[in-house]
């Protein structure tokens, strides 16, 4: 089955083909397609010189485990409130604009980098986490200053959103599909492209209005708030076939890329839901 999230589809683990490139052979029905099979092998040599000794254990490579996700995932998320925390309280004033818009579009296309990568790189995931904190801290601090209270009230709904996903996935067993996966496509890409051409609209005065904090901001936000947590699950699953189909353990940092973007998606639509709400 193949993935279709943008973030993990280039990943050959999670589009269960690992099985052969991580030390799972098929062989031949009944023996066929082997040179030799089914003759009688040659005597062992009687001269001490001619013999092989093995080299030693083979090396055994380490494997993706819930854990090793779960500890990479704390490292790219304490790296966002780390960085999101010193911009709050270091970064002038005047500024905060600038850094809010200079963040998202450095996240925005250090994430389309990684999530197109083959190979994964760790430093290059913290450094999006870096540049993501860097983008929260700015719109954080300047919807607190509208909204006194909002930025809390965000991170604690956002914790309740994935406390209450997983246990939904778990519990309840939840089956992601083939179609749910291109769904989930589709709709990504939809949103993002709406969101970044009202964007650039903006840019020349003439915006639709989706990123902004009035009515079609709301419905932005409450579609952007569904995805995220149906992202989420999604996310869930195809941890779990990484870690059955015994992926690397590299794999970890593409999870924890996956997850930290997903989250930091749920929050920033949650945070603009609660301040249009609190503004009417």
């Amino acid at each position: 089955m193949q993935s279709n999230n943008p973030i993990l589809n280039n990943s050959e683990t999670f589009n269960r083909r690992a099985a052969s490139n991580y030390g799972y052979q098929s062989y031949p029905a009944g023996g066929q397609g082997y040179s030799g099979y089914g003759q009688q092998p040659p005597p062992p040599s009687t001269d001490p010189s001619t013999w092989q000794y093995p080299a030693g254990p083979p090396s055994v490579e380490e494997r993706m485990t819930i854990d090793s996700v779960v500890s990479r995932t704390a490292v790219t998320l304490f790296l966002v409130v780390l960085t999101a925390a010193a911009t709050w309280v270091f970064l002038p004033k005047e500024f905060v604009s600038t850094a809010w818009i200079g963040g998202a579009l450095a996240g925005v296309g250090l994430g389309l980098w990684l999530s197109f990568k083959r190979v994964v790189s760790p430093p290059l995931v913290m450094l999006y986490a870096v540049a993501q904190g860097f983008f929260l801290g700015a719109a954080s601090e300047a919807f607190e200053t509208m909204y006194p209270g909002v930025v809390a009230q965000a991170v604690m709904g956002t914790v309740a959103a994935f406390i209450a996903t997983l246990a939904a996935y778990k519990f309840f067993n939840i089956q992601v599909t083939s179609r749910m996966r291109k769904f989930g496509m589709i709709a990504a890409m939809g949103f993002l492209v709406v969101s970044l051409l009202d964007f650039l609209l903006y840019q020349f005065g003439a915006s639709i209005g989706f990123n902004e904090l009035g009515p079609l901001g709301l419905i932005m936000s409450v579609v952007g708030l569904g995805l995220g947590i149906f992202f989420l699950v999604l996310d869930f699953d195809l941890v779990e076939q990484g870690v059955a189909m015994g992926a690397p353990e590299a794999e970890s940092w593409r999870a924890a890329f996956a997850l930290t973007a997903t989250l930091i998606f749920i929050y920033i639509n949650l945070l603009r839901l609660l301040a249009i709400l609190r503004g009417e």
